[in-house]
């Protein structure tokens, strides 16, 4: 006769970001018998460096009308916000071509529909969990400042912002003084801001998860270093092979939460996922973390410039460009231009760069649920740069769908 702790399902969560340690702490607070799989210790990935933004007011997708007319820069500006390397079109076409398409009113306006459903709450889901953590000092709560030079550079914006106040969020719109208010060591170039009063930052991504790992061994997960290279349905059970994976390790089910990796591990399965690589490119001043009081955002440059606990972090901008390419030291290059123009009190600070692979979908709608055709198969995958917002969301979601809804849900 089986014991009750046989019954329990077992089940692998393959990524230990954000998004996979959030999934493997539900699964095991909801009773399964969970194994955390990544190949580096937690966070140590994509998560290490985020922006470390809670960001619910971000309904509008990557893709927005009028996009297209960006796509000769993509191309041919090596310091545009949005990058594709010409050598790289070949290969990232089909996923370009969607991209654009992606861009339709009808499709922007399902995007941000499912955007806003998967943030909903957020905030108060972090504040819930770095308590529970131990950590509510890792949360700062001060809102968000979104700056443009004038009237023009907000006006190409205006799309986003309107979609925004259509689900249920405040822009406070602030001049010149006001700014300078809230933040006085902005650099004059910046004139007009809209406050988001009502978002929030994490102070240290890399910390959260470390914690969220911590707190999973503690109650009873399974940790374990290996690389998953495949995965294999037989009797019923999924099989998982690669280096460092115990040969007799079988699960009943699997959650592949691997980000940009995702779609090469589940190819060979017939799960086909229009995902490619945001490589993000962030640069840290070690010290200076006093130069902005809660997360800016120069929109003009589509930048994020973040207090830390170890210093001031400056990130942002996309370059589609794949997982083997090196990182291209021009891209950080041109964060830290762009920080010392709009920044007083940063010289003399050393600094470090850093390059992650954010998994993006074309509509910016990340893939949450089962995957089609592939029984005890779970998909977490495609967050792009909101995975931080919608990590304990995205978790709670896939184990009402795994596990069924808790008591009084």
């Amino acid at each position: 006769m089986s014991s009750i702790a046989e019954t329990r399902p077992r089940v692998a969560v393959i990524g230990a970001g954000v998004v996979g340690a959030s999934i493997a702490l539900a699964l095991r607070k909801r009773g399964a018998r969970v194994t955390l799989i990544d190949r580096d210790e937690p966070g140590r990935g994509c998560s290490f460096g985020n922006s470390g933004a809670i960001s619910p007011g971000s309904v509008a997708p990557l893709a927005m009308p009028g996009v297209l007319a960006s796509v000769p820069g993509m191309l041919l500006d090596k310091e545009s916000p949005l990058h594709l390397p010409l050598g790289y079109l070949p290969r990232a076409l089909p996923w370009l071509l969607d991209f654009v398409a992606s861009a339709r009113p009808a499709r922007v306006e399902a995007a941000a529909a499912r955007l806003a459903a998967l943030h909903q709450g957020a905030i108060e889901a972090h504040k819930a969990m770095t308590r529970e953590l131990g950590v509510p000092e890792l949360l700062l709560c001060r809102g968000h400042l979104h700056l443009y030079p004038d009237e023009q550079a907000l006006a190409k914006d205006a799309g986003g912002w309107r979609l925004r106040e259509a689900y249920g969020f405040h822009p406070e719109r602030l001049e010149r003084a006001d700014i300078e208010a809230l933040e006085p060591g902005m650099a004059p170039r910046y004139r007009v801001g809209i406050y988001l009063a009502d978002h929030a930052t994490i102070l240290n991504p890399f910390r959260y998860v470390q914690a969220m790992a911590r707190a999973f061994v503690a109650a009873g997960g399974e940790l374990a270093r290996a690389e998953v290279a495949a995965l294999r349905r037989s009797n019923d059970v999924w099989q998982l092979q690669g280096p460092g994976l115990a040969g007799d390790a079988e699960f009943d089910a699997v959650v592949v939460a691997a980000g940009a990796w995702s779609r090469t591990l589940l190819a060979p399965l017939g799960v086909r996922l229009a995902l490619e690589s945001q490589r993000g490119y962030h640069l840290q001043f070690e010290g200076g973390a006093g130069t902005v009081s809660r997360t800016v955002v120069l929109a003009d440059r589509k930048v994020f410039v973040t207090p830390m606990e170890e210093g001031l972090r400056v990130g942002g901008t996309v370059e589609i460009g794949g997982l083997t390419a090196p990182p291209d030291p021009r891209r950080a290059a041109v964060l830290e231009r762009i920080a010392r123009e709009s920044f007083s009190g940063l010289e003399g600070l050393p600094t470090r760069s850093w390059m992650g692979h954010r998994p993006c979908m074309p509509d910016s709608v990340p893939v949450v649920g089962p995957a089609p055709g592939q029984a005890g198969l779970w998909l977490a995958t495609g967050h792009g740069h909101l995975g931080l917002t919608d990590s304990l969301n995205t978790a709670e979601r896939l184990c009402a769908e795994m596990l069924g809804p808790t008591a009084g849900a």
